[in-house]
């Protein structure tokens, strides 16, 4: 399986079930998915090149894949994708230096 990049905030001390970057981040770890943590800028938004590169938007959380691709919808939704197993149907959702 390939590793990933998991673009979050800072923030980690906080991992409530509502925060989406912490969710997404135990669901890569709980499916024993190999991940990179990338902490992505909090302000200005659009700093966040690298996510912007991969997903075509600023939000996070963001996963990147190995070919540069990218996937990103609501944190709750990501993380449930994840745990069923379906991460890797999102990869070419967005392909990768799209920024549509």
């Amino acid at each position: 399986m390939e590793k990933v990049k998991l673009h979050r905030c800072k923030v980690t001390f906080f991992k409530g079930e509502s925060h989406t970057c912490h969710t997404v981040q135990r669901a890569l770890e709980e499916q024993g998915i190999e991940h990179e943590v990338i902490k992505a800028p909090m302000l200005p938004r659009s700093r966040r090149k690298d996510v912007e590169r991969a997903t075509g938007q600023h939000m996070l959380p963001a996963i990147e894949f190995a070919d540069g691709g990218g996937y990103r919808e609501e944190g709750a939704d990501m993380a449930k994708e994840i745990a069923a197993g379906r991460l890797f149907e999102h990869k070419g959702d967005v392909p990768g230096g799209s920024a549509g």
